[in-house]
């Protein structure tokens, strides 16, 4: 599998990997940031193509690094699996990620999300989502020609890009991967492991009886020949 070795970036300027702003308010947004990047991994997984972060700065113009953002998830499609402290889109091909997330928090305002909706728009995003736990509403936009557009109905949405999709006939949001299973938190995901653990551990309990059942036959078949040949019978 190809993965990603950083070079020097522009000489002389510095390019930060943090703003020292929290990735998230509340648990809530930050499970489903979580969330969301890491089943978006989980769905990539054999993809050594497909590229996917969660708060990472993003600088698209090399030189300036004032002009930056961080989604709490991207996908890029086309590059490499493997560490970065940042994308340096200079050092990406000049590949922009094409889709982003934005889980909202009761503290973005109106003006601070219009603010990235045009820089998304601005420098190459395909798809734009953007969910608010708190209300349990989702919306998205696609990309026609240079302007991010609405999309009018997110019911049953399948990212064109991702294979993923959404239900929002749910409280709260589904999102199901390529594959048809759905996004699940690390609690569930956790909890599941321990049922399954639980289940092996029956199993084994239930074969280690069996087979001490078996060797137990096999003993007293055993003795009972013994037996038959002490009285002059053939078993």
């Amino acid at each position: 599998m190809s993965t990603f070795t950083p070079r020097t970036p522009h000489p002389g300027i510095v390019y930060p990997d943090s703003d020292g702003q929290p990735m998230a308010e509340n648990t809530l947004q930050f499970q489903w940031i979580v969330t969301i990047k890491e089943n978006l991994d989980a769905a990539f997984r054999d993809r050594p193509d497909v590229f996917v972060a969660g708060d990472l700065f993003w600088y698209p113009v090399e030189g300036d690094n004032k002009t930056r953002t961080a989604p709490d998830a991207m996908v890029a499609i086309g590059r490499p699996k493997g560490y970065r402290g940042s994308y340096m889109q200079w050092l990406e091909g000049d590949v922009p990620p094409q889709v982003v997330f934005e889980v909202l928090s009761p503290g973005n305002s109106g003006p601070e999300m219009v603010r990235k909706r045009g820089f998304y728009e601005r420098f190459g995003v395909r798809e734009y989502y953007v969910y608010d736990p708190d209300d349990d509403t989702l919306e998205g936009w696609i990309r026609h020609g240079d302007t991010l557009e609405k999309i009018p109905d997110m019911a049953g949405w399948v990212s064109p890009l991702l294979g993923i999709r959404f239900d929002t006939s749910t409280t709260p949001l589904t999102i199901y991967k390529p594959d048809g299973s759905r996004f699940r938190t690390f609690d569930e995901i956790d909890r599941d492991n321990q049922a399954l653990a639980r289940d092996n551990q029956a199993l084994a309990r239930e074969r280690d009886a069996a087979v001490r059942q078996a060797a137990e036959s096999q003993e007293r078949a055993r003795q009972l020949e013994a037996r038959l040949r002490e009285l002059g019978l053939e078993p």
